[in-house]
């Protein structure tokens, strides 16, 4: 581990700390409620920033839930794979049974008008 051989001067230590600076953070005012508040923040008076509603604070607040709305799709297996043309295939299936099914009262209907 590296160990200075001498002691920092007083003088040399108050040079390299003379850029140490306090500075004024900058603020805004806030658009809806007019209070005082630090730029690129939220107000925590209102809780609008940039003219918006971003907290609870604010009245008009609605609350938005990202991680549901913008999952990544799952990497699917085989099995799933398997599972999905499975599905498709019984609801082509349910398909063509609906349709012998609204087939079928139509030519009896049409069999009972031609023996009358």
């Amino acid at each position: 581990m590296a160990v200075p051989k001498k002691r920092t001067g007083a003088s040399a230590q108050a040079k390299r700390r003379a850029n140490w600076k306090a500075i004024k953070p900058t603020t805004t005012t806030c658009k809806n409620c007019g209070a005082t508040v630090l730029t690129h923040t939220v107000c925590t008076e209102c809780g609008y920033y940039k003219g918006k509603a971003a907290s609870i604070k604010s009245p008009d607040y609605v609350e938005t839930t990202v991680s549901e709305e913008k999952k990544a799709p799952k990497k699917s297996s085989k099995k799933a794979k398997k599972e999905e043309v499975v599905v498709e295939e019984t609801a082509t299936e349910v398909e063509a049974k609906a349709e012998e099914t609204t087939e079928a009262p139509a030519e009896t209907e049409s069999e009972e008008k031609t023996e009358e």
